[in-house]
């Protein structure tokens, strides 16, 4: 089965949060009233892949998801899942990264040179 082995790799975490997003995804469409069909249609899919993506099944591409968070109007919020300005980890292992001083090219051929 193609993807089979990312899927069975899949931390229970993943999983998880997957299974609420398709699960938050069923929701917004029932509260808008739309049908499976009807959305179905509107995202260019089959009614199987939308079940698959209210599943939150994760060999569902991305693709589809983000066709059907666009539907319900809801697509800004993939756009903001991986933000690096709300990455708190990714800032601090750059700040640690960061020189201690930053000195000036001037500065430094003048420690060259004994000065």
């Amino acid at each position: 089965m193609k993807g089979s082995r990312a899927k069975s790799a899949l931390p229970v975490v993943a999983r998880r949060a997957l299974r609420k997003l398709g699960a938050d995804i069923s929701m917004a469409r029932r509260r808008r009233g739309i049908t499976a069909q009807l959305m179905a249609e509107r995202a260019f899919t089959t009614r199987n892949t939308l079940r698959g993506v209210e599943r939150g099944d994760p060999t569902v591409s991305m693709a589809n998801y983000a066709t059907v968070l666009f539907v319900l109007g809801m697509i800004n919020r993939l756009a903001d899942l991986a933000d690096a300005s709300a990455d708190p980890l990714g800032r601090e292992l750059a700040e640690e990264q960061l020189p201690k001083r930053v000195r000036t090219r001037e500065s430094i051929q003048d420690d060259g040179h004994g000065t």
